[in-house]
């Protein structure tokens, strides 16, 4: 057997922290057991490429998916990306093979195909985006339910977070790790498997509204409550921790063990929600205040702003998932005039991603190919000339995806343009200002989020029943699809990462 044990979206300067504190007893011993590797991954440029590229194997230029929002040229209109097909994940891998798994609770992952085994999704806690509700075989679910409960819904509201939103949101990451062991260890005990992948996405989250409590509004708490956020984190990795603990010792004899984090989290240093602007400012060259709120994914951040987190919280909870997700998606470009409308910019997180409204590839592309050079050259140009407040530049770097993915032409479906941020904190409601275009005021909060996603992504092996095998290049999250075909003797077609670990005799 080989079990991945997914300690998610980990900021690594806090877990070495907690480390030394003594507060991750569990990932201490398996520490000193196993082999730590540093591990290449997508997150940088293509933070919702990452999950994917880790379960399948294959690399975003393969399989498509780079964001939980993409853009449908064809329909000239934001798609959610279950609209899309997805790679075939590991565990479908193997099951058409014979070979059983145990998945739990994979992060954006979908329901299997040809899975063989037992899996739940949306089982520690539901997400509208991320964490979706599905089980195989489709009853396993609501028999579980019977003896350990549902799960509870934990919603991230882009904007101001409220002191009552935050704390609900505290209790349920921290109770929801334990859920994951307790099932894992009901189901290790009933059958045996292949594959064991177990999720745990509470540091996950926590990483993004917790990082940094500091920057969470602190109007509404007393001193108490401010110590109880200001330990979320911790608290939330010392849960995974103890979950993993359980897990691990339920584990047959001779299993081997990969505990990874395909991300790092690090400080929220996004401008996305101020990317239409500062991009209408770029290509009109005139009064921003008068053309950014036409700007092709400003209704939403002004509609985020406008309205209370918690308003929309409710919102979201009282309709079904994918009205949730269609609506979000329409709001995306809602009220622009395409005819009007040279480039604009698609769902985004960490970075900002801008794409040109190109004849012969968007439905109502108004740029010709011939113009496309001049308009990047625009674009590439005229951010660069931004701001942040204290006189800091506010774009660290502009990317040509063309470029990065070896795109022979235009006609792909990623953005063309991805804007790397200032690796520095902005204050919170602060905009940017050009000595040419002026200034854009921000709509709001943004995200709200304290922690964004960044390089740091690991892997800790611990070999049971294999040896380790010498990388032949950097080690990537690419790898662990081909290391667990290597391990249970399953094909590597098609898969261009390489195995960590190979069948034999563990050396210990």
């Amino acid at each position: 057997m080989i079990a991945i044990l997914q300690f998610d979206g980990v900021s690594l300067p806090h877990l070495h922290q907690f480390l030394e504190q003594g507060r991750l007893p569990g990932f201490a011993r398996l520490r000193g057991r196993g082999h730590w590797y540093s591990l290449q991954t997508p997150v940088a440029s293509w933070e919702g490429a990452t999950y994917f590229t880790l379960y399948s194997g294959r690399g975003v230029e393969e399989h498509g998916i780079y964001f939980p929002f993409m853009w449908s040229a064809a329909e000239q209109r934001v798609r959610p990306q279950d609209y899309y097909p997805a790679p075939e994940p590991i565990w479908d891998r193997i099951g058409n093979v014979g070979r059983r798994s145990l998945v739990i609770d994979p992060y954006e992952g979908r329901e299997p195909k040809s899975i063989k085994g037992k899996a739940l999704g949306g089982w520690q806690f539901e997400h509208k985006v991320t964490l979706h509700r599905w089980a195989v075989p489709r009853s396993l679910d609501r028999q579980l339910e019977r003896r350990f409960g549902r799960p509870s819904l934990v919603e991230e509201v882009y904007g101001r977070p409220s002191t009552q939103h935050l704390f609900k949101m505290r209790n349920r990451l921290l109770g929801a790790p334990k859920r994951a062991a307790e099932v894992a260890a009901t189901l290790l005990s009933e059958e045996s498997f292949d594959l064991v992948w177990i999720t745990l996405s509470s540091s996950h989250i926590a990483g993004h509204w917790f990082l940094d409590p500091s920057r969470l509004p602190q109007d509404q708490l007393d001193a108490g409550m401010k110590t109880d956020l200001d330990a979320t984190l911790c608290d939330a990795y010392a849960a995974v921790d103890e979950a993993l603990s359980r897990i691990v010792d339920v584990l047959p004899l001779g299993t081997d063990i990969i505990m990874l984090s395909p991300s790092g989290m690090g400080p929220n240093a996004t401008r996305t929600h101020l990317l239409p602007g500062m991009l209408q400012a770029v290509l009109s060259e005139k009064s921003v205040a008068k053309n950014a709120t036409r700007a092709a994914g400003n209704s939403l951040w002004r509609l985020r702003a406008a309205l209370p987190a918690d308003f929309r919280a409710w919102v979201a909870r009282a309709l079904p998932d994918r009205i949730t997700l269609e609506i979000t998606s329409r709001l995306e470009t809602w009220g622009v005039d395409w005819t009007e409308t040279c480039a604009f910019m698609i769902p985004s997180g960490i970075c900002g991603y801008i794409r040109l409204n190109l004849m012969g590839r968007e439905r109502d592309g108004i740029v010709s190919p011939e113009k496309a050079g001049m308009l990047f050259e625009q674009i590439v140009s005229g951010l660069r000339t931004f701001r942040d407040p204290d006189g800091e530049p506010t774009v660290k770097n502009i990317e040509f995806v063309s470029n990065s993915l070896g795109c022979e032409t235009l006609l792909h479906p990623f953005p063309d343009l991805i804007v790397h941020w200032s690796e520095r904190s902005p204050m919170d409601l602060a905009g940017v200002s050009s000595p040419r275009f002026g200034e854009v005021l921000s709509p709001g909060w943004g995200s709200g989020r304290t922690g964004e996603h960044c390089d740091g992504a690991w892997a800790l092996i611990v070999p049971g029943s294999s040896k380790l095998k010498t990388p032949t290049k950097p080690p990537h999250i690419l790898d662990i699809a081909p290391t667990i075909c290597s391990v249970l003797g399953v094909d590597t077609d098609r898969l261009t990462g390489q195995p960590l670990l190979e069948r034999g005799a563990a050396i210990q």
